[in-house]
């Protein structure tokens, strides 16, 4: 076994997760608050149940100003081929928020088959997170 190989996936899983673990959270009511980091055209088209929509091309310390430091930000985006994700991760990262990143995106937690919302929604295991 190699220390850094096992640092690496520590790591990852430090910064990252996945949409079955994004649904177990919202299920369990952790703190988190969930970030969809695309334009609001798309936000409104679909969207994960229970996110906020903070395009990162937006995001600023007046624009973050009235969002909880001690939650953790979940940020997401359309999935693989998009970095608008990560443009947020870092942005919050920055302005002193604890971030991780949905891997895959809104295109997996639909693969996994998760319900979204919005004007082209899908329907799909429902979360009951409260809202």
């Amino acid at each position: 076994m190699s220390i850094e190989q096992m640092i690496h996936y520590q790591s990852k899983l430090s910064y990252e997760l996945d949409s079955a673990d994004l649904f177990s959270a919202i299920s369990k009511k952790e703190n988190i608050v969930i970030i969809d980091a695309r334009s609001p055209q798309s936000y409104k088209k679909e969207h994960i149940p229970s996110s906020i929509n903070l395009w990162h091309k937006d995001m600023s310390f007046h624009s973050t100003e009235h969002l909880d430091k001690c939650k953790t930000y979940i940020c997401y985006c359309d999935g693989i081929g998009c970095n608008a994700s990560t443009k947020a991760c870092i942005k919050l990262l920055t302005l002193g928020f604890n971030v991780k990143e949905l891997i895959g995106g809104l295109d997996w937690w639909k693969r996994d088959g998760f319900a979204t919302e919005g004007d082209e929604s899908q329907s799909g295991t429902e979360i009951d997170c409260g809202c």
